[in-house]
């Protein structure tokens, strides 16, 4: 690993002032030391943002449940408000990785790398969630732009995800057996006008099923999706699922879910 800048900031502000285009924000490091010790990536200035207590915690409104971008995966998992708002986010947290992933991964970074495989994204689109950043508001659909790609510029830090408190929802995942990552997962959310079928693993970024939603959002019921034909076309295909099979596991996981609501 090569060498670099430690900074442990005591709030955004200093934060963002450090960071650069050769600088990376650190919190769980779950993503960023394992690239780096493998020489996938060098930065200049590691900025260690763990300890910048704005970044943590969870509030329940009304309407909303607001997560800050450093608080773990298991304080989500095991969190009561969550539990009680959005039960499918807190079964979610509680089925990422393994324990030693869960106790230090951050759903903040998690957005923020945007693996395809990853579980938060699936819930963000599925949930209208909306990213607070130290520099504005990013609706969930317009933040994940590819693979390992998001919307975010350079020195722009996730502060918060503000999730949409649904009427029901689930999130069912093939994981792979070994990384615990989602071959295909499927959050299903019904809000009062419409349902969203967000599907993650399947392709190079997390997605809208915009006819399975549309024909959830008439009729919520296993019945109403049942012999949907599920598009292979542009599906990852590799050693753990071909496209085909990632298809008929998209419909199958939905099923699943709609069942599960």
């Amino acid at each position: 690993m090569k060498s670099f800048n430690y900074h442990a900031p005591k709030d955004v502000k200093d934060a963002t002032k450090l960071a650069s285009s050769s600088s990376a924000f650190l919190a769980g490091g779950m993503t960023t030391i394992p690239s780096m010790k493998l020489g996938l990536a060098s930065y200049k200035d590691v900025i260690d943002i763990k300890n910048i207590k704005k970044l943590s915690g969870i509030k329940v409104s009304g309407k909303t449940v607001t997560i800050g971008a450093t608080t773990k995966h298991v304080e989500v998992a095991t969190s009561k408000d969550v539990k009680k708002a959005i039960p499918a986010l807190a079964k979610l947290a509680g089925n990422i990785g393994d324990a030693q992933v869960r106790n230090r991964g951050t759903i903040g970074g998690s957005i923020s790398n945007n693996d395809p495989s990853a579980c938060y994204p699936s819930a963000c689109m599925a949930l209208n969630a909306i990213i607070h950043t130290n520099k504005r508001k990013i609706d969930a659909e317009k933040f994940f732009t590819g693979m390992f790609e998001t919307a975010l510029k350079s020195g722009e830090l996730v502060e918060a995800v503000e999730f949409q408190i649904p009427e029901k929802a689930d999130y069912q995942k093939h994981p792979n057996p070994a990384s615990r990552y989602a071959i295909v997962g499927v959050f299903v959310a019904k809000h009062k006008k419409d349902v969203n079928v967000a599907i993650t693993g399947a392709k190079s970024c997390v997605y809208i099923d915009k006819e399975l939603s549309k024909k959830l959002s008439s009729n919520f019921s296993v019945s109403a999706i049942e012999g949907t034909d599920v598009k292979s076309s542009g599906m990852n295909s590799d050693m753990h699922a071909s496209a085909e099979y990632r298809a008929n596991l998209v419909s199958l996981y939905a099923k699943k879910a709609v069942e599960a609501c």
